[in-house]
């Protein structure tokens, strides 16, 4: 579909609709579809629109309720607006500043229409600048509908995270301000990916890795990889229809679904007619991924840690060179020690031997840090837990928690790419996280000094 459908959140598309008739209808040949109520954040004060779900573990983490606390069974967020950021200092680790919200020095409520939001997926476009790219998104609360979207976008061309990370002012027409806007709404949030927004077939579509890769000929394309979400269930769970890969030629104002980066989700494999990409049961290990790129002799690569939708499955990991991020076709899948890497999905066998993290893994982001002179990857749902492996595959160290369960309630760790860690020039590592009990992001600041690795 070409990039002007998808931008227009109530005009998807007959190609975007058989895709998703796809994903329910081939889910269902596998068995019964499951039948899950919506999940929804509320930074309104209302059971809102939608969201990931509250947070939900089991054993000690349980599931945040709507003071923040460890409740085992909310399914919503608090209900009442953002409060101030909480001043927490750990042996590590401690809050900086929010990234969004009408408290956050970026007030976004007023100049991007953004009152809640989750996720904060930040990369570097290549140039410099810094893309973060959001979840389900609330506006003003006044208004019919609360001005919610799927997922938005913010630019930043903040390297100094010290005090936060500060976001321009958005204006009509430039790739490179701080939103996509339209000239009749300036001070709103467009949104990037549209979903049909029907519970049961597809509720929202949610941002989940994004990186930028070279031209041949000069310049960048920004990809994201997102999921379909066609119901919330119980807390930490959802389902998906598919995971796809969108891209921009023009630094995230418009992104295309490339369609056969399609992933369908069933518990299947099944081969379909015509120009259709087979379904494979293994489609299920890459529902929601994060992107890195290889150091060293993995240089050459890119890789993707994917896990099953919602926040219990284990960790698995593909590889592509950069010029086949389009190309299924030509990825790679870790199998294990013994057959190593495989270019066939269904290779991956079922049971330990080809996770590289066991179950549960949640929103997670990873990248190479110079400081550690190793891979790290950051995930949790409550608390904030971080692993090291000296290659992609691992062996993945335990994890050890930046914030600890319960502390803040936080999820969905995303790296900041111009953290002095990452970039080779300090031991601090900063990071976005969201807080379900605000439904806003915030961001932290990690020294790895004093993190055992």
């Amino acid at each position: 579909m070409g990039d002007a459908t998808a931008m227009k959140p109530g005009s998807l598309g007959r190609a975007r609709t058989l895709l998703v008739a796809l994903a329910v209808s081939t889910a269902a040949i596998g068995g019964t579809l499951v039948a899950t109520g919506d999940a929804s954040a509320a930074p309104c004060g209302n059971s809102g629109t939608g969201s990931t779900g509250s947070l939900g573990s089991t054993g000690s983490l349980g599931s945040s309720g709507a003071t923040g606390s460890v409740s085992g069974s909310s399914r919503r967020p608090g209900t009442g607006p953002q409060g101030e950021l909480p001043g927490y200092q750990g042996p590590s680790t401690r809050t900086v500043a929010w990234v969004t919200g009408p408290k956050s020095p970026n007030r976004t409520l007023s100049r991007f229409g953004v009152s809640g939001t989750d996720l904060g997926i930040s990369w570097d476009n290549g140039s410099g600048q810094t893309l973060m790219a959001f979840g389900d998104t609330f506006g003003n609360c006044a208004v019919s509908g609360q001005q919610w979207r799927h997922n938005v976008l913010l630019r930043s061309n903040d390297t100094d995270l010290a005090d936060g990370i500060s976001v321009s002012n958005a204006i009509p027409g430039d790739r490179n301000s701080g939103s996509v806007v339209s000239a009749d709404a300036p001070r709103l949030a467009r949104q990037l990916i549209p979903a049909i927004g029907v519970s049961q077939v597809e509720v929202t579509t949610i941002p989940t890795a994004a990186i930028s890769l070279p031209n041949p000929g000069g310049g960048h394309t920004q990809y994201m990889n997102y999921m379909s979400v066609r119901s919330w269930g119980d807390p930490g769970h959802w389902v998906t229809n598919f995971s796809a890969v969108a891209y921009s030629h023009d630094n995230g104002q418009t992104w295309t679904t490339d369609p056969d980066t399609i992933l369908v989700n069933a518990p299947v494999t099944v081969a379909l007619p015509g120009a259709l990409r087979a379904v494979t049961y293994n489609n299920g290990k890459f529902q929601q991924n994060a992107y890195f790129r290889g150091h060293g002799a993995e240089g050459g690569y890119v890789y993707q840690l994917g896990t099953p939708n919602g926040r219990f499955g284990a960790a698995f990991l593909a590889r592509f060179r950069p010029a086949d991020i389009r190309n299924l076709g030509a990825y790679e899948y870790w199998t294990g020690a013994s057959h190593g890497w495989q270019r066939d999905i269904g290779a991956i066998p079922d049971g330990p031997t080809a996770q590289i993290v066991a179950a549960p893994v949640t929103e997670a982001s990873v990248a190479w840090s110079p400081y550690l002179n190793k891979y790290l990857m950051l995930d949790g749902d409550n608390g904030i837990r971080a692993r090291t492996a000296d290659r992609p595959e691992g062996p993945w160290s335990a994890p050890t928690y930046l914030v600890p369960p319960v502390a803040l309630v936080l999820y969905g760790p995303m790296i900041e790419p111009h953290s002095p860690a990452i970039l080779g020039t300090g031991k601090d590592l900063y990071f976005n996280a969201s807080r379900w009990s605000d439904y806003n992001v915030m961001l932290l600041r990690s020294d790895l000094s004093k993190v055992p690795h």
